[in-house]
Order: C-alpha cells, then structure tokens, then sequence
C-alpha cells in the first residue's frame, strides 16, 4: 500500500514537472538582435528624423562659376572699393545669368549716365577675381564706352583713368593684366589722339615686355 502511494506521489510530481516545461518552451523567447538589425532601425530612425530630410544639394552655378562670391553676404564687405559701391547699389546695372552668356540689365539707358565717377569705379573693378565683379567691371566699361558722345565724357577723366588702368596692367593676375589692356584699347578707339599724352604714365616698363610677349608687333610711340 505504501509502494503504491509512493509510486503515484512520484507520478503526480513528475506530471506538475511535465507541464511546468512545457509553458516554459512554449512561451515565446527574444531572440538577441544581429549587428544588420541595429543598423538597420538606427538608419531608419535617422531617415525619419526633420534634420535628416533636409540635403543642401550644389548649385549648377557652383561648378561654371567656381570663383563666384555673393556680393551681398557678410564676406564681401569692405573687401575693395569696388565691391563696397556694388554692394551698395552704386552700380546702376545687374548681373543677368543667361544660359549660354552673362549680360548687364542696366538700371536707365548708359547715354543717359555721367561717366564721372561711374567709369572711373568700373576701371576699379578690373583689378577684382571674384564672379560677379569681374564680368561687371569689364562689361560695364565696355558698354559705357559704347554710347554716342563717349568721347565728350571721357577724355576729360583720362587724368584719373591713367593710373586706375596702371594698376591693372601692373597686376599680377594675368586675367586681371587682360582685362585692363583690352580696357585700354577699348578706351583708345574712343579717345583717339588725346590718349597719347597719358601713355607714359600708363605703361611702365614691365607691362611693356609682357605687352611684347603676347603682342610681337607692338611698338610702343612712348620709347
């Protein structure tokens, strides 16, 4: 009687034991998570934040113009004379982006402009290497120098224009070197004759040998 009170108390513990095992392998376990899983939630929950959403992608400009400088922001001020009337509006142009070539959009019709100091701040500018101040002054000289009566306002500021347009023949910026004597010849079809008394003022003996150079044929009337 005892054995068999022995042998299903035995039974009963075994079974409690069974059941016990059984709920415990048949509750789901958490798995650890791998390394690709941590990564990816974290990537997702990157993806999903504001900061994440907002990409600054390059400006085409940014590759044509590599040298291009906003003339309104903080880094252009006080950086020349040039950049400073520009930035304050004392170019009566603008710079329109087209997409083969730049052009200027004047603010009133340039023969109805004083040359006096207008053509004398835009021969400033041939010394700047910095977009958009270098198309600027170069065109704007150009343009202004197209109009009707350029000669009547210009040969009376050739005293103030000689040693504006030296400093630029004397640069050692070849593109800025460029610009003034193209600025130069440019000025000498409008003057004429009355350029010639200033050209030993204008062109020292270096910017003679660099003028030889790219111009073999050139013979100067000031030697």
């Amino acid at each position: 009687m005892q054995k068999s009170e022995c042998h299903g108390d035995t039974q009963l513990r075994n079974r409690v034991r069974g059941n016990d095992d059984q709920r415990t392998s048949s509750s789901p376990r958490r798995k650890p998570r791998t390394t690709v899983q941590r990564s990816k939630s974290s990537s997702s929950s990157s993806a999903s934040s504001p900061d994440a959403a907002i990409k600054v992608h390059p400006r085409p400009s940014d590759k044509l113009n590599p040298k291009t400088i906003n003339p309104f922001g903080e880094q252009a001020r006080a950086t020349s004379a040039f950049a400073a009337v520009y930035s304050k509006g004392g170019i009566p142009c603008r710079l329109v982006h087209g997409s083969v070539k730049h052009r200027l959009q004047w603010d009133s019709p340039p023969e109805n402009l004083s040359f006096d100091p207008l053509l004398i701040t835009l021969a400033e500018g041939l010394r700047e290497t910095k977009h958009p101040y270098t198309f600027v002054s170069k065109e704007g000289f150009r343009e202004l120098l197209l109009v009707r009566d350029a000669p009547e306002k210009a040969v009376p500021l050739l005293p103030r224009l000689s040693p504006v347009l030296k400093a630029a023949l004397a640069h050692s910026d070849d593109e800025v070197f460029e610009r003034g004597l193209n600025a130069l010849v440019q000025l000498s079809v409008v003057v004429g004759p009355s350029l010639n008394d200033h050209l030993k003022h204008l062109l020292t003996s270096g910017s003679l040998i660099i003028i030889k150079a790219k111009i073999p044929t050139y013979c100067s009337i000031c030697c």
